[in-house]
């Protein structure tokens, strides 16, 4: 039973003084210069020194050429740069074992395997998805598929450590790989070429006129097979794709074989070599050659 001596919340809150009036009103509505709670202010307060102590102490003010360095002398780049030193340091037996060991034996040491195969993954997603997609699954327009079992210049191990390293029509590698297919547009005439489109989607098992390809075999065997092959097979050494597996790097339809033909491709690939250390073309090459494709 409440106390009748002492006052309800209510009666509490009548007791107090009015708040002074800012002289704020609106449709009946009255502004009021009601004070901020105390723990608010507490907290307020605290911040503002907070921030005070972090100015002083740490990195803070944007000068000219570079912020200011703060008392204690913290650098988020120092701090970076010496958890590197400590990781390499902490993994530098199996980078030396990494860098000893023939590429294709590391699959025989499973600790190896999986240290260059996670180390290959972080490289790939830095260096590589950009253009051959997160999943190494390529895009259209001259990136490749990693996935499939379809290599211009060879999918072994040790191919595609030469294909990272040096990089593909990379001018300023001497061991880039480099091949170049003419833009028969400049060679042949038109009738030729619609040929050659109709015989090549014909060796490809697509719709075709058939009686146009029969009559532009030889045209395709004196000025395409020394690099496809009679069969269109394709040829590693010369960086020559396959006509005949179904798998296109720029396209495989009508148009876009024309295209190719009368005008040529031209796709290049940096050389990493150049830009990363040895042993992390070793590790993404291994990266590479285990997501499934790889022979």
């Amino acid at each position: 039973m409440a106390d009748p001596t002492k006052p309800e919340p209510i009666e509490k809150a009548r007791q107090r003084p009015e708040p002074g009036f800012t002289g704020h009103e609106w449709d009946g509505i009255k502004e009021y210069d009601n004070p901020l709670p105390r723990w608010w202010l507490w907290i307020f307060y605290a911040t503002v020194v907070w921030a005070l102590g972090y100015w002083i102490l740490y990195p803070a003010w944007p000068m000219l050429t570079q912020a200011t360095q703060g008392a204690l002398g913290y650098s988020t780049r120092a701090e970076a740069a010496a958890e590197i030193v400590a990781h390499r340091e902490r993994f530098a037996p199996l980078e030396s074992r990494l860098m000893d060991l023939e590429l294709a034996a590391v699959s025989d040491e499973p600790e190896l395997l999986r240290f260059a195969t996670a180390g290959g993954a972080a490289v790939f997603r830095n260096h590589c998805s950009q253009c051959h997609g997160a999943g190494a699954q390529g895009a259209p327009g001259g990136y490749p598929s990693l996935l499939d079992d379809a290599w211009l210049w060879g999918g072994t191990v040790d191919a595609i450590h030469e294909t990272i390293a040096h990089g593909v029509r990379y001018d300023p590698d001497p061991l880039t790989r480099w091949s170049q297919m003419p833009a028969f547009g400049e060679i042949l005439p038109e009738d030729e070429i619609e040929g050659l489109v109709e015989y090549v989607l014909a060796m490809s098992g697509q719709p075709h006129d058939e009686s146009l390809a029969a009559a532009h075999a030889e045209v395709y065997e004196i000025q395409c097979a020394a690099c496809h092959g009679l069969d269109g097979e394709g040829n590693q050494d010369l960086g020559a794709p396959s006509l005949v597996d179904g798998i296109w790097q720029y396209g495989g339809d009508r148009d876009t074989i024309r295209h190719t033909i009368v005008y040529s491709r031209y796709g290049q690939m940096p050389a990493f070599g150049e830009r990363l250390r040895d042993v992390d073309v070793r590790k993404v090459a291994i990266y590479v050659h285990g997501l499934g494709g790889g022979q």
